[in-house]
C-alpha cells in the first residue's frame, strides 16, 4: 500500500479568490488550518457527488492530504480534478492534484512537513 500526497489547489480555477487573498486572510487560513485539521473533501464520479472527511493542513494557497493511492477519492480526482472543500467556517473549490508517492524524492520537503503535522497518527499502520 503506497500513500499518495494530494494537493488541493486553486491553480487554473476561474475563481480568483486566492489571487486576491490579503495578507491578513492568508495569515488566518494558515493559523486555523496550518496544522492537522479535519476538512470535508467533495469529489464526483458520473455526476454523483461524494463527500468525506480527511485530515489536511493548509500551506501557501493549498490544502494537503495524505491518502491511499488506490482510494476512490484518488480515482475520482483522476477522472475529474475539480473538488470542493469545507472546514469549520470556510469553504472553497479548487483542483485536486496527485503529487505522487509520499516517499519519492520530489516529495521530501512536503513529506517532512506531513510527518511533523500528522505526527500523532502518521505511523499508526494506516500509511506506509
Amino acid at each position: 500500500m503506497k500513500s499518495q500526497i494530494e494537493k488541493i489547489s486553486t491553480e487554473g480555477m476561474e475563481n480568483k479568490m486566492f489571487e486576491k487573498l490579503s495578507h491578513e486572510a492568508e495569515r488566518i487560513l494558515e493559523e486555523r488550518f496550518g496544522e492537522d485539521c479535519i476538512i470535508s473533501l467533495a469529489t464526483s464520479n458520473n455526476n454523483i457527488p461524494y463527500v468525506r472527511n480527511v485530515n489536511a493542513f493548509y500551506e501557501h494557497g493549498a490544502f494537503y492530504v495524505l491518502t491511499y493511492a488506490l482510494s476512490d477519492k484518488m480515482k475520482q480526482i483522476a477522472e475529474n480534478p475539480i473538488v470542493a472543500i469545507s472546514g469549520e467556517w470556510f469553504s472553497a473549490h479548487g483542483k485536486g492534484i496527485d503529487l505522487g508517492w509520499f516517499g519519492k524524492d520530489g516529495n521530501k520537503a512536503i513529506a517532512a512537513k506531513m510527518r511533523s503535522v500528522f505526527a500523532r497518527w502518521i505511523d499508526n499502520g494506516h500509511c506506509d
